[in-house]
């Protein structure tokens, strides 16, 4: 028989095919903290009859209940191995999930697009001008896969920690999101380890035991898109398998920004007992046009614009999971995972050049025109180039990391004098070692801002050295100790309390001189406490606090002198000393539900504040354009409320939430920018109360879906994000980036219990709008666009894609 898996807007159930012909529903993906409603009796013990007696059974189409547009997980996670958690109502800190149903009614390859729309604080921008590697933000916090960004969000998929080695980068592109079970964005929680100073981010995938049948998902539309999926999942008795594979072409509405993703992600599973193991692996090869940023007065005469390229980014990964869980005595059960990792990444990114002819015409220079610039052979390079060519620079860059770690964890659900309570220890251990290599091609920039490479390579050139050849070795060593418990006061009262010990040793190894050798040793303990009163069955109030922290990456260390700056991600030049980040988080808040005669109501409402002490930022060069390093900043502070509506029925589901994100700095600083407010010196001054750079104040989110019938849906959804700041105006005295506003519409129809075709339009009003704004150096090239003319306006943005429309077709079997 055909099964259908979360078709468009209902929370249909996996339907197993556990005979020939018969068919009986699995328990929902994910539920709510209410106990689901049990299956009929009929379909549970219906004795079976010989195929020939079998009535051929009426197509269902969307007869299950629907979903909520704000789920919560049976289990809440409050670990990262998989399996883990407790009642999201004991949970002491705002509860944020997405299911595997809301995920694929998005109908995208990109597990981003379904947590904006469903978690009231996260923002997604474009930073890397690629809707394939977005930054995504929450509560102030990033997770990005732009090397350089300060990340402050740990992102876990199936209990593994990838935040890549190297710069802590997060690669949403090697996600494989038809495989994703589900989502929870964890705030308040230090047991998630390194960089969860804004929370956490973990992902479960799917396996063989809570997916059965298969389903091939194709789609295609504006800008040369074209994307398909194909997963099946099987039980055999005691056994399970499951596999996911995807695919994606898109052209991009940009110049020069194609995509091309693959991915595998594949599962074996066995349970008996009460216990229960997998082995699950994933291969991806994804390619990318990231095209970045460009200047306002190259996307006023073409919206997808571009400034120089190629930008190109290659990414590979392979990984290999083992995870257990075994039930030792009937209260306590032992859980662990171990993995093995391997991400290979090349970019190749064209820029303009510090390289420039010296005052004798015939040579060049670095910086000035009396610094010579020198090949790898040390020897000043002479200057081949005619006289009118306007210079660049291709760099390249490669990074080649190989992660191996283990955790186990030990969870006791014994009661202690006399009241519930559940009590969690564990340990974890991760190892990298990461090679990174750079170069620089010199070049010349055509009319389109195309930088053709010339054979000759830079040196180490500048004074101070600031580019040249880059061979570095870096080893991360992460060990983490963490245990919590939660403990019932009275049936209405739980606490919490725990912490988590983090140790991380870093070593830096220059493979070709010593100026990048360092080791750094950072440890910082970080507690919890917190607490949740059910004031109503319906009500419940909570409040907690804990303190998080994120070491340097190698990245941020190797490019920390203020004297010898860098090409940020590509030129390396020292290691000087940076401090640990620290956060201190306190929140509070409501949630609930209830019953009406028109569905049912839930909402919840949150007040946060967390404080870093020695904020890490990328601070550009004020002397060498398009260099920069990476600086403590003093303290910052992000605080904020967090409001969400749902209303769910049988054939209307309605979701809206706000909300409020202030992100201030709180010390006085001096930072260097290309803003056109800064001093000659090419500063500015920051005073405590002045916002950070790209992060909105505002997020309005709303959703609706309806089911005109049980085969047809509609739906649509919008977004409303308020202004902010240009990055390099730290100062606030620039115009911001304008706020923006989107509005999606998209259908559904079930022609058969087998074929459903959906539509979608994104972007409904062609909006013309920029997820991300900053400034660049309008002296570093001419307007080539405009006759070589200079450019007069530094701002350049990240322009969001236009009006695009989408069509596909998802058989399920």
């Amino acid at each position: 028989m055909l099964v259908s898996v979360g078709v468009s807007a209902g929370n249909e159930c996996a339907r197993a095919q556990t005979g020939p012909g018969e068919a009986q529903p699995l328990p929902p993906i994910v539920v709510s903290p209410a106990a689901p409603k049990p299956r009929p009796a009929a379909a549970r013990t219906a004795p079976r009859t010989p195929r020939a007696a079998r009535p051929v059974p009426a197509p269902r189409v969307a007869a299950a209940p629907p979903a909520s547009p704000s789920p919560s997980p049976s289990l809440y996670p409050t670990t990262p191995i998989p399996g883990s958690g407790i009642d999201p109502d004991k949970v002491p800190a705002a509860v944020n999930a997405v299911d595997a149903n809301q995920i694929e009614r998005e109908h995208s390859s990109n597990i981003a697009n379904a947590l904006e729309k469903f978690v009231p604080g996260i923002v997604v921008n474009e930073v890397a001008g690629n809707p394939f590697q977005p930054n995504v933000q929450f509560r102030g916090f990033v997770a990005s896969p732009v090397s350089g960004t300060p990340q402050g969000l740990a992102v876990y998929q199936n209990g593994v920690r990838i935040n890549e080695a190297f710069g802590d980068t997060v690669n949403w592109d090697l996600i494989p999101t038809a495989a994703i079970q589900s989502v929870a964005v964890i705030a308040n929680n230090p047991a998630f380890g390194l960089n969860a100073l804004g929370g956490a981010i973990n992902i479960t995938m799917k396996n063989g035991f809570n997916y059965h049948g298969a389903e091939i998902d194709t789609m295609a539309g504006s800008y040369g898109r074209i994307q398909s999926s194909a997963q099946w999942g099987r039980q055999i008795d005691n056994y399970a398998v499951y596999g996911a594979l995807e695919g994606v072409h898109d052209d991009g509405f940009r110049n020069f920004s194609p995509s091309e993703i693959r991915r595998f992600y594949g599962d074996v599973g066995y349970k008996n007992d009460g216990n229960e193991f997998h082995l699950n692996m994933g291969v991806a090869e994804n390619k990318f046009g990231a095209t970045a940023t460009a200047p306002v007065e190259l996307l006023d005469q073409f919206w997808g614009a571009t400034y120089t390229t190629p930008q190109t980014t290659q990414n590979r990964v392979g990984y290999l999971n083992l995870i257990g869980k075994v039930e030792a005595t009937p209260s306590w059960t032992i859980e662990g995972s171990a993995h093995v990792r391997r991400f290979e990444q090349n970019i190749v990114d064209g820029n303009p050049t510090g390289t420039q002819p010296c005052t004798n015409p015939a040579l060049l220079c670095f910086g000035d025109d009396t610094t010579p610039a020198f090949g790898l052979n040390g020897v000043q390079l002479a200057n081949p180039f005619a006289p009118d060519a306007v210079l660049g620079e291709l760099d390249r860059n490669t990074t080649r990391s190989t992660t191996a770690g283990a955790t186990l964890q030990a969870t006791n659900s014994d009661q202690l004098f006399g009241h519930n309570n559940k009590f969690v220890v564990g340990a974890s251990f991760d190892s990298s070692v990461t090679r990174f290599t750079a170069s620089a091609e010199l070049g010349t920039i055509g009319p389109n801002f195309v930088v053709s490479g010339s054979g000759i390579f830079l040196g180490q050139s500048g004074n101070p050295v600031s580019i040249g050849p880059v061979d570095l070795r870096a080893t991360n060593q992460y060990t983490g100790l963490y245990a919590l418990d939660t403990f019932d006061v009275t049936n209405a009262l739980t606490i919490t309390g725990g912490g988590r010990f983090n140790l991380a040793n870093i070593v830096l190894e220059d493979q070709i001189g010593t100026s990048l050798n360092g080791v750094d040793n950072f440890n910082h303990f970080n507690p919890l406490i917190g607490g949740t009163y059910k004031i109503t069955p319906g009500l419940t109030a909570y409040t907690g606090y804990s303190q998080a922290n994120r070491a340097p990456t190698p990245l941020e260390l190797s490019c920390a002198d203020p004297a010898r700056p860098c090409i940020i991600a590509a030129f390396l030049v020292s290691d000087p000393p940076l401090k640990q980040v620290i956060s201190q988080t306190f929140e509070a808040g409501f949630r609930g539900s209830r019953d009406l005669s028109v569905g049912t109501l839930g909402w919840k409402f949150g007040v946060f504040r967390t404080d870093n002490t020695d904020d890490i930022l990328a601070i550009p060069s004020p002397v060498l354009q398009g260099f920069g390093f990476f600086q403590n900043v003093g303290s910052t502070r992000r605080q904020g409320i967090e409001t969400e509506v749902t209303l769910k029925s049988n054939a209307l589901q309605f979701f809206a939430s706000y909300a409020l994100v202030d992100a201030r700095f709180l010390n006085a600083l001096e930072l260097a920018s290309n803003s056109p407010f800064a001093d000659a010196n090419g500063n500015v001054q920051v005073l405590p109360g002045n916002r950070i750079p790209a992060i909105p104040r505002n997020r309005v989110k709303a959703s609706i879906d309806y089911s005109i019938t049980d085969a047809l849906k509609v739906g649509g959804d919008t977004l409303l994000v308020s202004s902010q700041y240009f990055v390099g105006d730290e100062s606030n005295q620039a115009p911001r980036v304008p706020g923006y506003a989107v509005f999606n519409l998209h259908t559904s129809y079930q022609i058969n219990k087998t074929f459903q075709i959906y539509g979608r339009v994104d972007n409904v009003l062609d909006n013309r709008y920029a997820t991300y704004g900053t400034f660049f150096d309008t002296t570093a090239i001419p307007n080539l666009a405009n006759g070589g003319a200079p450019f007069t306006d530094p701002r350049s943005l990240s322009p969001a894609r236009p009006r695009v429309f989408y069509a596909g077709l998802k058989a399920t079997f």
